[in-house]
C-alpha cells in the first residue's frame, strides 16, 4: 500500500472527528496524582551503584591477572630472573661509587 495515500487518508478521516473542547472530570488531579506516585531520581544511588559494580569488575580483573601471574612464575625456571638482573644492574653504580672512594 501507498504510504502517502494511506497517510492523507487518515488525515482526511482525523479532521472529520474534531477533539471536543471539554476535559474530563478531574483530568489535571489524576495526572499531578500519577506524578507524585512516580519514585524521585536519587543520584546519590545511581552514582552507589555504578560505583560498587566497577569495583566487583575491578577484582575480578585483580583477582584473573594475579593467578595469570602466579601460574606464569611456576613455569619460569630460568636462572636469569628478571628481577635480580634489574636489582644489580641498578646497584652497580653504587658499587662502583663505593669502591673509588676507598682508599685501599
Amino acid at each position: 500500500m501507498n504510504l502517502a495515500e494511506l497517510q492523507r487518508k487518515l488525515v482526511a478521516a482525523a479532521r472529520l472527528f474534531p477533539p471536543g473542547e471539554q476535559v474530563p472530570c478531574a483530568f489535571a488531579e489524576r495526572v499531578m496524582a500519577h506524578l507524585r506516585s512516580l519514585p524521585t531520581l536519587d543520584i546519590r544511588v545511581l552514582w552507589a551503584r555504578a560505583l560498587w559494580r566497577a569495583a566487583i569488575c575491578c577484582v575480578a580483573i585483580m583477582l584473573l591477572l594475579g593467578a595469570l601471574t602466579f601460574i606464569d612464575s611456576k613455569g619460569n625456571t630460568s636462572p636469569n630472573d628478571l628481577s635480580q638482573e634489574f636489582e644489580k644492574t641498578m646497584l652497580v653504580s653504587v658499587n662502583q661509587g663505593t669502591a673509588s672512594l676507598s682508599p685501599w
